[in-house]
């Protein structure tokens, strides 16, 4: 991002002299961008927004073989009193009997029974298990129909289920989505064959003509800083160069995000790409619009491009799961979300609010405000908060649109400086709370822009990567139950897994701060913690408290 905004600004010409819909330049007159996300309207009743998905995108014909328990439609019975997607009134004779209050489900495939159960009200991601067997895998996915009777109401919904026949030849691997909780399933990114795990990516937007291309053995060194995806910035112009670079991240042992930013809107390019790299094992998912609500690309550019894509790789180019998942990222803080993001299976977002001025642009000697203005920062306030608000924000416009079970969200940390807005790089401290901080409101993926960077950066990337190791079994955990938790501009997530809760705490102030154990509802006494991430952060197990340095981050186990 960085130069390529303004590259982008200036690629465009004046016919396009906007960013996130706002005139930016002190010769154009303020004019509100529209775009906004329409904020629903209210209920005095309560509503039920029944919303249905499977627990596994897509299921391969492999999976009907297995006893697994992750074969399962997923049930939400959100009861609102606001007018989110598929809300319908619903008849309760007391609002008290809510949670007393069971509905009764049948979930169909294409018009037959697939299973059936009753779900309580107001729960999220119930699971109701169903044979696999009894369907056929095909390249088109399967109609679901989800009803819901509550006495004499009934309540309907649709969706849809994707059951893949195994991979053809020319597909070198696939990814599924675990919609449990969002996070991606993968076999080994070396090729050499076992079963899908959960991935946690971790990586960085990763030069490729100034950096990857020259040096071979770059991609060993990034494995050996615990990360796990790398994603090569376009453009790939030595076809050659770009084979060797995909063969040493394989060999290393590294997952490939496949960016087509500059060709996702041409067909014939998108086309070409796909077929090229779709048979690579290490592939993990692929990339096309990279802001497209900041160029105000047309509207519907991402899921044209996302239904060609999957068309190519195994799916049925109608909505349905190819082989692998379809990314994005937004820069913008509310411009035209809906429309874009319904060409994604992960939406990003890259909120860069260190070192810059979000109020007056530096570049364009303008002020910026919602309706005016470019400051690198679209609507933001200069702190961390910027990046919790975004991200809640994303994840809630999910919701309201239906789309929290079939959705996931993962954040861009700032990883440069010394460009147009940005004044200065981020410190490794300041990159591990951006990081958290996304990770803490719902993000299951950290890809930052960009490296190379600092030695400071990679040095903490590096550091929270390896502690991934530990905390990826409770942050990717089917069986987590999670908490977001302030405390005095302390962001705090929890984890819960049976009794051992993970803490992973940073601290958004520039001073010193603490939290204790009791504020956030466990015991104070914890003999036993296990400290898995420092980065400016300990804990007093006998008097129950983090302390964490300015800007400091800590990652603890402790007892439920």
């Amino acid at each position: 991002m960085g130069l390529l905004l303004v590259l982008g600004y200036l690629a465009l010409g004046a016919s396009a002299q906007t960013w996130c819909g706002k005139n930016y330049m002190a010769t154009e007159p303020i004019v509100p961008p529209g775009g906004l996300f329409p904020t629903p309207a209210t209920s005095k009743t309560p509503l039920l927004a029944l919303r249905c998905a499977p627990a596994i995108r897509p299921y391969l014909a492999d999976d009907a073989k297995t006893a697994s328990d992750d074969v399962a439609i997923l049930i939400d019975t959100p009861v609102t009193f606001s007018h989110i997607a598929n809300a319908v009134p619903l008849s309760l004779p007391h609002f008290d009997a809510l949670a007393q209050t069971s509905l009764s489900v049948t979930v169909r495939a294409d018009g037959k029974v697939l299973t059936s159960g009753k779900v309580p009200l107001n729960v999220t991601k119930h699971e109701l298990p169903f044979k696999l067997s009894t369907l056929k895998p095909r390249v088109q996915s399967f109609n679901l129909s989800c009803t819901a009777t509550l006495e004499a109401q009934k309540i309907e919904t649709t969706g849809s289920l994707s059951f893949l026949p195994d991979p053809p030849a020319d597909i070198g691997s696939v990814t599924k989505m675990d919609l449990r909780t969002g996070a991606l399933l993968a076999r080994p990114a070396n090729g050499k064959g076992g079963p899908f795990a959960p991935v946690f990516p971790i990586g960085f937007y990763t030069g490729f003509d100034n950096y990857l291309a020259q040096d071979p053995t770059i991609p060993a060194q990034l494995k050996a800083q615990g990360l796990t995806v790398v994603h090569p910035i376009p453009t790939f112009d030595n076809l050659t160069a770009l084979e060797l670079v995909l063969d040493g991240l394989q060999e290393a042992g590294l997952y490939l995000m496949y960016d087509m930013r500059f060709t996702y809107m041409n067909a014939t390019a998108v086309t070409e790409e796909v077929n090229r790299i779709k048979s690579r094992p290490n592939l993990l998912l692929w990339y096309t619009g990279d802001e497209p609500d900041g160029t105000s690309d047309p509207l519907d550019a991402t899921v044209k491009s996302s239904n060609l894509i999957q068309s190519l790789d195994g799916g049925d180019g109608q909505g349905g799961a190819g082989y692998h998942p379809v990314s994005l990222v937004l820069n913008c803080e509310n411009y035209f979300y809906t429309q874009y993001a319904s060409g994604a299976d992960i939406v990003m977002q890259d909120t860069y609010m260190i070192g810059n001025n979000v109020t007056f642009s530096s570049q364009w000697g303008t002020s910026c405000t919602p309706d005016y203005g470019d400051c690198g920062c679209d609507n933001c306030k200069g702190n961390f908060q910027d990046i919790s608000t975004r991200m809640d924000e994303f994840r809630e416009r999910n919701f309201i649109n239906g789309w929290e079970l079939t959705k996931a969200v993962w954040t861009v940390p700032q990883g440069f400086g010394n460009d147009t807005y940005w004044k200065r790089f981020p410190t490794g401290q300041e990159w591990v709370v951006q990081s958290v901080v996304g990770i803490n409101h719902g993000g299951l993926g950290v890809v930052s822009w960009d490296d190379p960077t600092t030695s400071d950066i990679q040095s903490s990337a590096s550091t929270l990567a390896k502690s991934l190791v530990k905390m990826t079994p409770f942050i990717l955990s089917p069986a987590a139950t999670f908490r977001q938790v302030t405390v005095n501009l302390v962001d705090v997530g929890l984890w819960t897994v049976g009794g051992k809760t993970l803490v992973l705490a940073t601290n958004t102030n520039y001073f010193t701060a603490s939290v204790s154990l009791k504020q956030l509802g466990l015991p104070s006494l914890q003999p036993l913690t296990e400290q898995v991430l420092d980065t400016g952060a300990k804990i007093d197990q006998f008097k129950g408290v983090i302390t964490l340095d300015s800007v400091g981050t800590g990652g603890f186990i402790v007892s439920a």
